[in-house]
């Protein structure tokens, strides 16, 4: 499952804020856990920044979830 993130504040997030604004995690709490536990893909690569920055056209996968940056 594929789901389109409209990026409109600034050039980018940081992946934290958009797995919590996605729905993805409940929390900021729970993403950082999932990001430093290797959980998180950016762009097919294993993520463990929490503050990386994500912008258009980037791929974020937790799961079988998908975000696209749009």
């Amino acid at each position: 499952m594929v789901e389109e993130f409209k990026l409109e504040d600034g050039d980018y997030i940081e992946l934290s804020k958009l797995l919590k604004i996605t729905g993805l995690c409940n929390s900021g709490g729970m993403a950082k856990g999932i990001i430093l536990q290797g959980e998180v893909m950016v762009d097919n690569q294993v993520e463990l920044r929490r503050g990386r920055k994500i912008r258009k056209g980037q791929k974020v996968q937790w799961g079988h979830k998908t975000i696209l940056v749009v």
